[in-house]
């Protein structure tokens, strides 16, 4: 049995609208939050989406996520329980007055890098966003694959920075007034080339899992999403590196690189329609992102033993009273923490939760 990934608790010092918040779930099951628009739900999953790996669910800047505009900074506490065999993991992330934009780290009281998250924490999210992913840009469902595969191979993260760096500088080099150190050019390439077959790899890897986790899963009210990779060749390095290099003349002109895995897209059906995914309805298009999300954690859980943990803003929305009964059942099902959001407490009536009001920056157990 994989091991439930849930947060014992959870305080928050000056983050958003939230002045001084605690929260106490301490077990795995349903986390519910309800309140008006505004009131700071979603505040609270951002909070606890920045204990994993990356940005957190809005991708937001740091001093952004300050109250009083980053003046004072933020505190995240958190107790942790990895593994119900293991004790818990006190993790504390906050940034600095001094240093608004940078992240800090202490797990159990010791100074760690922030990739060390995904050592303890693995989670997936939902949020209303998202709801129109399919028909957005593909540099959005781009970032979406990129999270899914970041929950299996916790370097994928790493391999993605690099290679936009070095993409990025040698656009600089490229379409500088004087010629291009042709050594430095090189190197350059060379860094996307190993970086970038990474990606490639691992997104192939992701997709091809998740699209057989989709095939097998049973019929019901969740229509079944086929997925598939816009590029779906895997390049090895040096194969990669002769291409960016024959490219060179392309992507001066251009003023960007022409190919390479930054333009990869995420391609979705709804399988029984054989349709494109951006052309069901509204109520379709979420069905099926949440059709890929609980098939992803249940991937995540086979590969790694552990059942992320799930943010899910507002999830409840644009779904019917069926598909809202199916997705509350299978969540329940993966035996993970979900946290969930909603403005009609009744849309929840009947669900095993632990809830809270939250209502101006203030959480009261409901």
């Amino acid at each position: 049995m994989a091991a439930p990934v849930h947060l014992l608790s959870l305080s928050l010092g000056g983050f958003r609208n939230h002045a001084a918040t605690r929260i106490e779930p301490g077990r795995a099951g349903f986390v519910l939050l309800t309140g008006a628009n505004g009131a700071g739900k979603t505040n609270i999953l951002e909070a606890v989406s920045l204990l994993a790996v990356g940005r957190g669910l809005r991708g937001a800047a740091l001093s952004h996520m300050a109250a009083a505009g980053g003046e004072g900074g933020f505190q995240l506490r958190a107790e942790l329980l990895p593994d119900p065999g293991l004790p818990p993991v006190l993790l504390h992330s906050f940034t600095l007055p001094a240093a608004p934009e940078r992240r800090q780290l202490r797990v159990n009281g010791a100074a760690a890098a922030l990739s060390t998250l995904a050592d303890w924490s693995a989670q997936l999210w939902l949020t209303p966003a998202m709801d129109r992913l399919f028909s957005d840009s593909a540099s959005a469902r781009r970032r979406f694959l990129d999270r899914l595969v970041l929950a299996l191979s916790p370097g994928h993260g790493g391999h993605a920075n690099r290679y936009e760096a070095a993409m990025r500088a040698r656009t600089r080099l490229l379409t500088a007034d004087t010629p291009a150190d042709p050594a430095w050019l090189e190197a350059l390439e060379a860094q996307m080339a190993e970086h970038g077959a990474a990606l490639l790899a691992a997104r192939a890897d992701t997709v091809a899992a998740l699209s057989a986790v989709l095939a097998a899963a049973p019929e019901g009210v969740f229509p079944k999403p086929a997925i598939a990779l816009s590029e779906p060749e895997v390049w090895p390095a040096d194969a990669l590196r002769a291409r960016l290099q024959g490219a060179r003349g392309a992507d001066r002109a251009a003023g960007r690189a022409t190919f390479g895995p930054h333009r990869a897209d995420l391609l979705v059906t709804h399988a029984e329609k054989a349709m494109p995914a951006a052309l069901a309805s509204t109520g379709e298009q979420k069905a099926l992102l949440i059709s890929i999300l609980l098939a992803h954690a249940a991937l995540t859980a086979e590969r790694s033993g552990r059942v992320p943990l799930l943010l899910l803003d507002e999830a409840a929305a644009h779904l019917d009273p069926e598909r809202r009964r199916a997705l509350f059942q299978r969540v329940s099902a993966l035996g993970g923490q979900a946290w969930l959001t909603g403005t009609d407490a009744a849309l929840f009536e009947g669900l095993e939760a632990e809830r809270y009001h939250v209502a101006g920056g203030g959480v009261e157990k409901a």
